[in-house]
Order: C-alpha cells, then sequence, then structure tokens
C-alpha cells in the first residue's frame, strides 16, 4: 500500500461538492485523513473563492488507475470532461503526492507542483502530514508552510461537518 495526499477543492456549490466527494472518496478508499478546509481566492483566473482541503489515503492503485479514478469522480459531480485547468469547478481532485515517487508517471507529475506554489495546497498539507517529507525539497510540509508567504495567498479555515464529524 501507498500513502498518496490528494487536493480537493470546489467553487461551485462548495460544500455540496465537497462533501459529495469525500463520500466518493471513502467509497473507493475507505477510512480518509482530513485536513480542515479552507476558504481561499481562485487563483489564476477571476472566480468564486473555492473551499478546499488535504486528504491522505493508503492504496495498492498505481498512479495512472488512480488518476483516471479519480478523474471519473469528478465528472459523475459535474466537472465537464473538457474542463480547463484555470476555471470555476464542482470537484477538482489532485493527486499531490504518492509515496516518494516524483517525476512524471503516468501523465501524471509527482510531486504535484502546486504544493510549493499555493497555500490552498500546502497549508492543509502541512497540517495533515506535518512531519512528512516533499520527496523533491528535502524538507518537510510545516518547514515549507512555515517559509511560505502566506501573505500572498491568504486563508481561512472554516467550520465543515462531514458524516457528523467536524472536519
Amino acid at each position: 500500500m501507498t500513502r498518496l495526499y490528494l487536493g480537493v477543492g470546489s467553487n461551485i456549490e462548495r460544500e455540496r461538492y465537497i462533501t459529495a466527494g469525500l463520500d466518493a472518496l471513502q467509497g473507493l478508499f475507505g477510512e480518509l485523513a482530513l485536513s480542515s478546509v479552507y476558504d481561499g481566492a481562485a487563483v489564476g483566473f477571476h472566480g468564486q473563492p473555492f473551499l478546499n482541503l488535504v486528504v491522505g489515503v493508503d492504496t495498492a492503485l498505481g498512479v495512472g488507475e488512480l488518476a483516471r479514478r479519480l478523474r471519473h469522480i469528478e465528472v459523475e459531480h459535474g466537472r465537464p470532461a473538457n474542463a480547463t485547468r484555470f476555471s470555476s469547478r464542482q470537484l477538482d481532485i489532485d493527486i499531490l503526492t504518492y509515496g516518494a515517487d516524483t517525476g512524471v508517471i503516468d501523465g501524471v507529475e509527482l510531486p504535484r507542483g502546486e504544493i510549493l506554489e499555493n497555500a490552498f495546497v500546502l497549508c492543509p498539507l502541512a497540517e495533515l502530514a506535518p512531519q512528512e517529507i516533499h520527496p523533491v525539497e528535502g524538507r518537510s510540509y510545516s518547514e515549507l508552510w512555515r517559509a511560505y508567504d502566506r501573505a500572498s495567498q491568504p486563508l481561512k479555515k472554516v467550520a465543515f461537518q462531514w458524516r457528523g464529524r467536524q472536519v
């Protein structure tokens, strides 16, 4: 089994689609480790603010099959198959890390570059896996978050309930 981290976000009917995404991920993987949920501005385009969190799971799926299944979940929950990267979306699920794998594997960049670029990825990842080491940078996610320019992309932790528990 490989530990991986997924970024989950939505800026259309945010609570509904984050809940639906977590339900689908639980159906695929079983138990989910969850960060808090954060509210932040759209990055790279003008759009409504996003809710984002990071999910940790263990899987035996390979990267290619994992990417196909995650894409299917996104499309099942209203994301157009031809959606562009910088656009509003009901549900966005990105593979952030897959164990310590690096490089492009089955068309997926590992680790995802956005970890180092965007607060909405690094902050919840540092919360969920503070001592885990970025496989390229060689520093922990908590170290990377401490060094991040937080003023560039402000985030606000929000109260979020999923299956009767506070996330």
